[in-house]
């Protein structure tokens, strides 16, 4: 309907009678052609404009609740649910980030957790020491001050290992269910003691090995080190028992726990990464070093009892006196060659003698030791003299068929023989100094474990049964005390004989 305001200050001499008037203005419609007739408007309509200027401004308003609203929902689904749910932002390494990564959120709880419970763990996570390690000027400035970055804890990823020395943890009942209390998810993974296996009334004892704490979709690597003789550290097999979630964590993506683990017991120092305090290797890079060379072999205890029960073991004053001499002079020689930083294993007899039995072969007369050519070291004759060991003799050359010997207490004889590597096996050699004969025994490669001897932790060739059998055979678990290190080994074969123009060279005997 057509509709006509008209503005007039005397509105009623024009129409008769005065219409409602809005302000100054009259509403009319249009009835025909020729004819408009005002509007008839109720009084409250005098008030409309007025209700549209607070329509505008309610309508304001709720655009303004409506996008703080939004916000805050915003805001909820970032710093809560992101948590939650293991979605929260984060950022490649050295970006400036809010510190609110899942992994970061995870790693300050856990330090929350095991700060308020005084259990003191340390990182071993080898991804962020070896980052921390190439930046630690940064680190430690970073101690003494605020972080603005975050650098380490902030970068996606499923774990994040720490490792607790348990004679050291005095409440783990309590710690486990303030974990779970704190939205941790936690696994216990438990095995017998090794260090009881030799004793049968003790040797079901279980210890704990590994915790696995699920926060969000990251996950705590809790590596529990137990003291072994010799002063090192040791962690155990992180096997899952059958009634375990195999799918709680991505469990082969796990940097420690494939096999068992023997560790030096490190130096800690207190640093802030990424605004959280916590201990770390004082000499990050060594501990790195030791992480890929770490494993360990335990002793066949139940299989050396065996061996012992069938083949009576030799407990003779005689046989006692030169075990306790063998032990002193191994002892001796590891930490001679340790301060050289040379690194050796046990070899030949005494290798067998820890594979089969547990203990030093009483009728072997010797200790047996090898070395890497590439780890010789000129200074190793000096070193055993000025630790109380005459050279006793020295065949070969660093070239070919190095062999030293020292001469321990009364009639025992440290025999140390370097390893030289072909294409597809290893070997060292032998020289019989009467003839100045050459012979080669020929090994399998191999790698090196840890093991426990004599209270000592020692490398021993991993792939033992192999090295075993190319040097005594396979009837090596029956003892033979009749030998000719000439013939009597399978790997043994002629490899000429030294010019007698070297013979002062390469057969040297004092």
């Amino acid at each position: 309907m057509p509709m006509l305001f008209v503005d007039h200050p005397d509105t009623a001499s024009i129409f008769g009678e005065v219409p409602l008037l809005t302000g100054n203005k009259i509403l009319f419609h249009k009835e025909d052609e020729n004819n408009w007739v005002p509007v008839n408007k109720h009084p409250r309509d005098q008030h409309r404009p007025m209700s549209r200027v607070n329509k505008n401004v309610v309508l304001a308003l709720l655009t303004l609740m409506s996008c703080a609203f939004l916000l805050f929902q915003l805001y909820y689904y970032k710093h809560y649910l992101s948590a939650r749910n293991g979605t929260g932002s984060s950022k490649s390494k050295g970006n400036r980030v809010g510190f609110d990564s899942t992994q970061w959120r995870a790693v300050k709880k856990f330090i929350m957790l095991t700060s308020s419970q005084n259990v003191p763990v340390f990182l071993i996570d080898p991804w962020i020491l070896e980052s921390i390690n190439k930046n630690f000027e940064q680190v430690k400035n970073a101690s003494q001050g605020s972080a603005s970055e975050c650098r380490f804890f902030c970068v996606p990823r499923d774990f994040t290992a720490f490792a607790l020395q348990y004679h050291l943890w005095k409440n783990e009942d309590g710690w486990f269910q303030m974990a779970e209390n704190m939205g941790f998810q936690c696994l216990k993974i438990e095995s017998k003691d090794p260090r009881l296996d030799g004793i049968d009334s003790l040797s079901g004892t279980e210890i704990p090995l590994h915790y696995v704490c699920k926060l969000a979709t990251h996950a705590i690597h809790l590596v529990v080190f137990h003291e072994r003789s010799g002063n090192y550290l040791w962690h155990g097999h992180l096997r899952l028992k059958g009634h375990m979630d195999r799918k709680f964590v991505p469990f082969r993506r796990l940097q420690f726990g494939r096999y068992p683990g023997a560790f030096d017991r490190p130096e800690l120092q207190q640093v802030t990464v990424d605004g959280l305090d916590m201990l770390i290797p004082k000499d990050p890079g060594r501990f790195l070093e030791e992480v890929p060379h770490s494993r360990f072999i335990e002793c066949r205890y139940k299989e050396a009892r065996a061996f012992l029960q069938q083949y009576v073991d030799d407990n003779t004053v005689d046989a006692m006196a030169f075990r306790k001499r063998a032990k002193e002079l191994l002892q001796l020689a590891a930490k001679t060659l340790k301060a050289l930083g040379v690194p050796f294993w046990l070899s030949s007899g005494t290798c067998l003698g820890w594979y089969r039995q547990c203990s030093i072969i009483p009728y072997s007369k010797d200790v047996d030791l090898g070395i890497f050519i590439q780890d010789y070291k000129p200074d190793i004759v000096l070193a055993f003299q000025d630790a109380g060991l005459p050279l006793k003799h020295k065949f070969g050359k660093v070239e070919d068929s190095l062999e030293l010997s020292f001469q321990g207490q009364a009639d025992v004889k440290l025999d140390i023989f370097f390893f030289y590597e072909e294409t597809d096996h290893m070997w060292n050699g032998g020289t019989q100094a009467r003839t100045g004969k050459k012979f080669k025994y020929l090994f399998p490669k191999f790698t090196l474990c840890w093991t426990e001897f004599v209270d000592i932790k020692v490398h021993v060739p991993c792939e033992t049964v192999d090295y075993i059998e190319a040097n005594y055979g396979k009837a090596w678990k029956i003892p033979v005390k009749t030998w000719d290190w000439k013939s009597s080994p399978p790997n043994v074969q002629p490899n000429g004989v030294w010019p007698i123009s070297e013979w002062d060279e390469v057969i040297q005997l004092y």
